[in-house]
């Protein structure tokens, strides 16, 4: 059997490196199903949604474990390389293979037969090859229409092999999900799925000459595995309107699992998905057709309308709540004044005092804020939202390395005689400022919303309390009696599972991941490094 092709020392440093950096800049990172990984020496195409360019390779490398693989053979646009920049001699090192796109081309001409003789050449020696079948990195919230080139790969490599009857190819479909893909110490859900295996014996259907159907239809089964672990929506209204109504039927926040959260929010999108193009559907026919009865049947048609008409009031609800600046949380357990006048000032005073212990840290990461957000804010101006925004977690994760190791390097040098005590010193006052200073604004961010829950005035505060126990009820007998969602989910989901990276199990769990040194207890899985609520997408 092969064993794969050694791993180059670049590689090795990449994948140490950039798995320190993703950790830092993400919050949590959690990888499901990695024992579903082909081990080394089996032949194995690794496939995944591509919505957050370069990051996306990265996270895979970092994902998948090096005792299962050694190697990730990547693929990268051709226009990265060559270039005198950091990204560019990152990609090349890593071993990365270059692919043209058409769109890159003047004449719309792009030879890939080489690179396609590469990446089959690494099958056969018994490599991983990582390959985005959306063709491009893009910042929408559906996953683009997947491209044939791993399907037709697969069928060349089976017909360069057809007498080899131990030949067998994998193909490890995987879905990406960030919760905001650019916003520093969001979380990430890395879900892995059952391969698709291929031999020339079991599916002779895809060896040359092969029927082009064929390919289409082990694209469509890419496709759909794909997306069955993540959220894919035509708009991030939608997404905006699942989230919330996962949040009101199952208020665990963290107690829950990650996973078990973004297939509870991906439960409802499908609803509303499925709902809204049924009613467009519908309305369409009526108004061609000058006919009012409907295809589906008036009681089906009555449901979707329901599920749609839900939508929409959650999201007038959730514009209620932004324009307020408060969560659900803090209508779903209404307080006394008294009490949140209490706890604002505690908060206050408490997120000063978690300021004024991180201030060294903080003046060691102000260079790398600063580098960073200049970076950004340059590079946001080049292009549309559509263009630009799948490509900023990347920005600021290689300026945010550079200037860190300047940083790093720059206080060994002015502290030379005890270089060795800042070698250690740097970086845990580092991690620890960024640590004391998310719980600060955790804390600062509390104050804020007690406050503004103090200023919005009874009568408000009874009217949103009002909607939510309506909007409550609705959305549980959706999820229990339409999708089959169970009838207790803070039992449930509070009990099931194990200890996931970044969960919290009971009280004093609860309690001691507070004052944890590795990772602060957030509160909610849509949490970010912001004072005020993050629920809004760019959109153009």
């Amino acid at each position: 059997m092969p064993e794969g092709s050694p791993t180059p020392w670049a590689y090795l440093l990449i994948r140490l490196l950039f798995k320190f950096v993703l950790k830092i800049f993400y919050g949590t990172i959690v990888v499901e199903n990695a024992h579903l990984i082909p081990p080394r020496g089996q032949p194995c195409i690794v496939c995944a949604n591509h919505s957050n360019s370069l990051t996306d390779a990265l996270l895979l490398v970092a994902s998948i474990p090096y005792k299962r693989r050694n190697l990730l053979r990547l693929t990268a646009k051709a226009t990265q390389f060559g270039k005198r920049t950091f990204t560019s001699w990152l990609i090349e090192s890593a071993g990365t293979v270059p692919l043209k796109r058409r769109k890159d081309y003047s004449d719309g001409e792009a030879d890939n037969s080489e690179v396609l003789q590469k990446l089959l050449e690494a099958l056969d020696t018994g490599d991983a090859v990582c390959l985005f079948p959306e063709g491009m990195s893009r910042y929408h919230p559906t996953i683009a229409p997947l491209k044939t080139g791993v399907a037709r790969i697969v069928s060349d490599a089976l017909t360069r092999n057809r007498d080899n009857p131990d030949f067998e190819l994998s193909v490890l479909t995987c879905s990406i999900t960030y919760m905001h893909a650019q916003h520093f110490r969001s979380d990430v859900l890395v879900t892995f799925h059952q391969p698709m295996k291929f031999t020339p014996r079991t599916h002779p259907e895809l060896l040359a000459p092969v029927d082009f159907s064929r390919i289409r239809e082990m694209t469509a089964r890419l496709h759909a595995k794909i997306s069955s672990g993540t959220l894919d929506a035509p708009s991030w209204r939608l997404i905006r309107n699942a989230k919330l109504a996962a949040r009101i039927y199952a208020p665990l926040g963290t107690e829950m699992a990650l996973g078990d959260y973004i297939r509870i929010v991906r439960t409802f999108l499908e609803a509303f998905k499925l709902a809204e193009s049924r009613v467009e559907r519908e309305g369409e026919k009526a108004t061609s057709s000058g006919e009012e009865a409907p295809a589906l049947g008036e009681e089906a048609l009555a449901e979707d309308r329901k599920i749609v008409q839900l939508g929409a009031d959650l999201k007038e609800y959730q514009d209620q709540l932004v324009r307020y600046g408060i969560k659900d949380d803090r209508i779903r357990r209404p307080l006394r004044r008294r009490t949140m006048a209490y706890r604002a000032i505690v908060r206050l005073l408490w997120s000063i005092v978690l300021i004024s212990i991180s201030v060294p840290g903080l003046l060691l990461w102000l260079p790398i804020f600063v580098t960073t957000f200049i970076a950004v804010r340059e590079f946001k101006r080049t292009g549309p939202v559509w263009d630009t925004y799948d490509e900023i977690a990347q920005y600021k994760l290689t300026y945010g390395l550079m200037s860190g190791l300047c940083v790093y390097f720059g206080m060994m040098i002015v502290t030379f005689p005890v270089a060795m005590f800042t070698a250690v010193l740097v970086p845990l006052a580092m991690w620890m400022g960024l640590r004391w200073f998310e719980d600060a604004t955790s804390a600062f961010r509390a104050f804020t919303a007690l406050t503004r829950l103090l200023s919005v005035g009874q009568p408000e505060l009874q009217k949103l309390q009002e909607t939510r126990k309506g909007l409550y009820q609705r959305v549980m007998d959706l999820a229990v009696q339409t999708l089959g969602l169970p009838e207790a989910p803070e039992k449930h989901f509070g009990e099931t599972g194990g200890r996931e990276k970044g969960r919290v199990r009971g009280r004093w769990e609860r309690s001691a991941k507070y004052f944890s040194v590795r990772r602060r207890r957030k509160r909610d899985w849509n949490e970010t490094l912001r004072l005020y609520d993050k629920v809004d997408y760019p959109e153009e």
